[in-house]
């Protein structure tokens, strides 16, 4: 389309133009003014440029021309475009211009880093495997080994089988050697050195921190559990022959049901039962997948972060940071859980200007946030919260059993003794009976939508 005055619009701006309303008589009239009501209603003003995401593309045959749908101020607007070379797909950021009762195409916006962690964490959520259920059938294959590949015309339950291949099996020991065993952690003992340094040791090999601590330390035996589960697969693959990364880009890995159920739910509300160390072996095939899968639920853990992260500054209060952690441990019978750990750092920024002087006492104000979730077998479902700033801390226990709650109410003083020997203020100190509500991101379009 043209410009007023017959003057093209400079490269690589393009043209688009508001598709006018039905009308009875339509005219050149009737398109300009239709074409004007939907501009002003926005409201944009003549020469004056704004962000829109492209909600939809269709493309017309044989033409260089095409249809948008675009997302305008909260406003759904469909244009004609004349798009040139200018490649647009839905989510794609653009940069208008009014000109006259014409848009002029400034620009698409180039991907963020965001646009690339919400893409890669929205490839991965369907394919997500809890560490607790895949534990659970790795320590299967440790004591029993896995099932030989089924031949054709052969019944599953004839399948013999072969242990673990030594890389593979020296791997996981040292993994499970590192997993902290429940009866470790006593009540009372936070205050304790060596509890603190257990907790802190169980968090920073999480498998969270696993690409900073490569960068900082670049060794292949770092105890860390997504580099731990990672030498598993890659002692699996090695077995197989030929090239490891390509036949790990062919696994398609195993999901677990309630996480593709609420891919994004964290921490879970309801949790599934553990499978039995003792269940049936798994083939090879299968564990690899498995590993698979579980290499996907720490990566969605990372990325999952950094977008609850990124929304900082957005609309409506958010935590400045925040830190998805799914942490294993095991029984004294060596049967596998799963704690679920929300770390979450609130900043209250002061409006106006200020020294140097308030911005730093501002950065000391930060409020920590921590919500920590555990389903024990005879205890239930556990949830803490707990509240921290400056050296005051309130804490809130919720209990799903009333049997528990009655004995959370008797630990309380304990908690408090506890906490008080490290130096803290107690504020608040309850415990009730359920579990708390627990924010969900909701994905919108092919972008997650951080305001959830």
């Amino acid at each position: 389309m043209k410009l007023p005055n017959n003057q093209p619009p400079p490269t690589p701006q393009a043209s688009v133009a508001p598709r006018p309303a039905p009308t009875g008589t339509p005219g050149q009239e009737t398109t300009a003014l239709s074409a004007r009501q939907q501009l002003d209603q926005i409201p944009l003003a003549n020469r004056e440029t704004l962000l829109a995401r492209v909600a939809e593309v269709t493309n017309r045959q044989g033409q260089n021309s095409s249809e948008l749908l675009l997302d305008v101020r909260g406003r759904a607007i469909q244009v004609n475009a004349d798009i040139g070379s200018t490649k647009l797909s839905p989510g794609d950021w653009v940069k208008l211009m009014r000109s006259g009762n014409e848009l002029q195409l400034m620009g698409k916006l180039a991907d963020t880093p965001h646009t690339a962690i919400s893409n890669a964490l929205a490839q991965r959520m369907p394919w997500q495997q809890s560490l607790d259920s895949g534990l659970a059938r790795l320590i299967t294959a440790l004591n029993q080994g896995t099932a030989a590949e089924l031949a054709p015309g052969q019944l599953p339950g004839s399948r013999s089988l072969q242990p673990l291949p030594a890389a593979a099996r020296q791997a996981l020991e040292s993994l499970l050697s590192r997993l902290p065993v429940s009866n470790n952690l006593t009540p009372g003992a936070g205050s304790q050195n060596t509890s603190v340094q257990q907790v802190r040791q169980w968090i920073a090999e999480s498998g969270l921190f696993a690409e900073s601590r490569l960068s900082q330390s670049p060794s292949p035996a770092l105890p860390d559990l997504k580099l731990a589960i990672g030498r598993i697969l890659t002692s699996l693959l090695a077995e197989r022959g030929g090239d490891p990364t390509s036949a790990f880009n062919r696994l398609m890995p195993l999901a677990s049901p309630e996480l593709v159920q609420a891919p994004l739910q964290f921490p879970r509300s309801t949790t599934s039962a553990t499978p039995s160390a003792n269940a049936d072996p798994a083939s090879t095939g299968q564990t690899l997948r498995l590993l698979a899968g579980m290499l996907n639920r720490i990566t969605v853990n990372q990325l999952h972060s950094q977008i609850l992260s990124a929304r900082a500054g957005g609309e409506g209060p958010a935590p400045s940071s925040t830190m998805l952690l799914d942490l294993p441990w095991v029984t004294p019978q060596n049967e596998p859980g799963i704690a679920q750990l929300r770390i979450e750092q609130h900043t209250k920024h002061e409006e106006g200007s200020a020294s140097k002087r308030n911005k730093a006492q501002a950065a000391t104000a930060s409020e920590w946030r921590l919500n920590l979730a555990i389903d024990l077998e005879l205890a239930g479902a556990l949830n803490f919260e707990v509240s921290l700033r400056h050296h005051e801390v309130s804490a809130r226990v919720w209990a799903e059993k009333q049997e528990t709650l009655k004995k959370v109410n008797e630990e309380l003083p304990l908690l408090r003794r506890s906490l008080s020997e490290l130096g803290l203020e107690v504020t608040n100190l309850e415990s009730r009976r359920g579990s708390p509500s627990a924010p969900i991101t909701k994905l919108e379009h092919r972008l997650v939508d951080t305001r959830a």
